[in-house]
């Protein structure tokens, strides 16, 4: 009989690698492993991190799209520990790509939208909106049962470089935008005096910024740009 090959990583299992679907659920079952994704398990004493989480999400996503796709929205704020695990994986297309070959991806949803340099971060082989981006969208495209916690989350973790202020920016100067006022007053529930009745003035003029990237420079904001 053929021993199983260890996994890559060996802090992730994952059906097939080396365990069967059935074996991980009983080594789970039997205090051996813990579940922390769908289909991830880790052992008990080591701590989930959001490498190890975008390793997890990394091996859902088959090896032919992974690096035409970005995770967004609530799968990114769930790799960064702010939200719980979505039932399906939110990926983000570049406009300039093609989407319509990445259609068929199972088990995911898609969304075309315009992204810059500094809206992409690395980690566990697989690219992430980067912690400014995801609030953002968050702000604009999530239910706010779903979308305050999350946001209180990434504004809570000084390591993820969010701050409320620039947050409201980023979404006040982004023009042509449909949910604009629903962002707004999503944030201000969580900080009512940045997000006054009227729009907000910013003060350095942004011409069409097209991603959080270009309030980013205006306001020189230094962005996480990789997790050791």
């Amino acid at each position: 009989m053929a021993t199983p090959s260890p996994p890559p990583h060996p802090d992730l299992y994952s059906p097939g690698c080396p365990f069967t679907w059935p074996e991980l659920q009983t080594l789970a079952a039997d205090g051996v492993l813990a579940q922390f994704h769908q289909h991830g398990y880790t052992l008990p004493d080591v701590r989930v991190s959001a490498q190890l989480r975008a390793r997890a999400a990394a091996n859902a996503v088959p090896a032919s799209v992974r690096q035409r796709v970005v995770a967004g929205r609530m799968t990114a704020a769930w790799i960064y520990g702010c939200a719980e695990e979505p039932d399906k994986l939110a990926l983000l297309v570049d406009a300039k790509r093609r989407i319509s070959s990445l259609r068929n991806t199972r088990g995911c949803t898609l969304h075309e939208v315009r992204l810059g340099p500094f809206d992409v971060v690395s980690m566990g082989g697989l690219m992430v909106s980067s912690p400014l981006r995801t609030a953002v969208d968050i702000a604009l495209h999530v239910d706010a049962g779903r979308a305050l916690p999350a946001l209180a989350g990434l504004l809570a973790r000084p390591e993820q470089d969010v701050r409320l202020r620039l947050l409201v920016l980023a979404i006040e100067a982004t023009p042509r935008v449909p949910h604009k006022r629903s962002a707004l007053e999503k944030l201000a529930l969580l900080a009512p005096s940045l997000v006054p009745g009227s729009p907000v003035d910013v003060k350095h003029a942004i011409n069409a910024p097209d991603s959080a990237q270009d309030v980013a420079e205006v306001l020189r904001v230094t962005h996480l740009e990789s997790e050791p």
